[in-house]
């Protein structure tokens, strides 16, 4: 009996990494981006609070597979967010991590070669040293919080963090969020349930403790306060998007009912666009309608966007990628993102600060 093997039957090897504190010191923090993080965290918890006039737009790729066009993404838009600053307060979205419901590429961080070889520690260092660029040119920058012990080695670059439609019944990730020293947004479920996101943002809100991984790699038990900065992101469902007047009006109805702040974001792609980027415009203008009548609960958006319009099916030869087109969902191209952001700012720089008067 003791000759059969019990554990380990379908474990290949463990490969031991860098340690969170490692990455970190080889890859440090400057004061401009302490700087950059801060000021984008303090805004966007303002904007929640109903401090700021401002909506936040969490704007980027779908994904980051190719950092070169990442960092051509972000000079571009720092140039816009410079431009349309006194009315829309621009995040950049850098996603590392792709949740799955079967099988596919897994983003940045699990993959960066993609080809299979998941040389995990080369992601992190890859996701590091960008989110680096990103704040030391003073642009916040925006996450999902996919894997439990990731966020070690990158989140105190993260300006706002999501939790995606999959993740959010997760209790796992729940108490995660309560520990994060950024805003954070629960998505609504795949199917379009609410109610399971309005739980998440209850359970963040509480203080924690739960297992996982310090910053020196040791195992420990993780004790929270609650992060008081969760909100609600609709993104639709499966049956019908949920960005329209009545749907955000019901919605409203609900997080009064669940005593929760009525702030909410609105993420104009996935089902709220039918995963097709050519419905992301339509979706921000009646956003803006929405505003202009009065609406109080809309805070924030976000969009997918790259460099070109569209996405590609990922090839074994990354030399046949198109540059600046998405691996993942489609996107809006960037000539499209600047002309509707330009325009939302122009139709609400006049209304926004009378939320603050209101």
């Amino acid at each position: 009996m003791l000759d059969q093997r019990i554990e380990n039957l379908h474990i290949i090897s463990e490969e031991p990494i860098i340690t969170p504190d490692r990455l970190r010191e080889r890859y440090p923090l400057t004061e401009t981006a302490v700087q950059t993080v801060f000021k984008g965290q303090q805004t966007i918890k303002q904007i929640l609070d109903g401090q700021d006039p401002r909506l936040f737009v969490v704007v980027g790729p779908c994904s980051i597979h190719d950092v070169d066009a990442a960092k051509d993404y972000a000079a571009r838009l720092k140039a816009l967010a410079d431009e349309v600053d006194d009315t829309l307060f621009l995040v950049m979205r850098v996603y590392f991590e792709k949740p799955r419901t079967r099988v596919g590429w897994q983003g940045l961080i699990s993959d960066p070669a993609m080809d299979g070889s998941a040389d995990i520690e080369s992601g992190l260092k890859l996701a590091r040293q960008l989110l680096l660029h990103l704040a030391e040119m003073g642009l916040p920058a925006a996450g999902e919080a996919l894997d439990l012990v990731t966020p070690q080695y990158v989140q105190d670059l993260f300006a706002w963090t999501a939790i995606g439609a999959r993740t959010t019944e997760s209790q796992t990730h729940r108490k995660m969020a309560s520990g994060f020293s950024c805003p954070t947004g629960f998505k609504n479920g795949t199917d379009g349930n609410i109610e399971i996101a309005l739980n998440a943002l209850k359970a963040a809100a509480q203080g924690h403790n739960f297992v996982s991984v310090d910053r020196a790699g040791q195992v420990a038990i993780i004790r929270t306060a609650g992060n008081p900065h969760c909100h609600l992101v609709l993104r639709g469902g499966l049956s019908r998007p949920n960005y329209d007047n009545v749907s955000i009006a019901l919605v409203e109805q609900q997080l009064a009912a669940a005593d929760l702040p009525l702030k909410l974001m609105v993420d104009c792609s996935h089902d709220n666009s039918q995963k097709d980027p050519a419905r992301q415009p339509f979706v921000m203008r009646d956003l803006t309608h929405q505003i202009i009548e009065g609406n109080r609960s809309i805070v924030g958006l976000m969009l997918e966007s790259n460099l070109v319009g569209g996405n590609q099916p990922l090839t074994a030869d990354r030399e046949q990628l198109q540059y600046g087109l998405s691996v993942t969902d489609a996107c809006m191209d960037w000539e499209t993102t600047a002309a509707q952001l330009r325009e939302m700012r122009q139709r609400l720089k006049d209304v926004l600060p009378g939320r603050l008067a209101a």
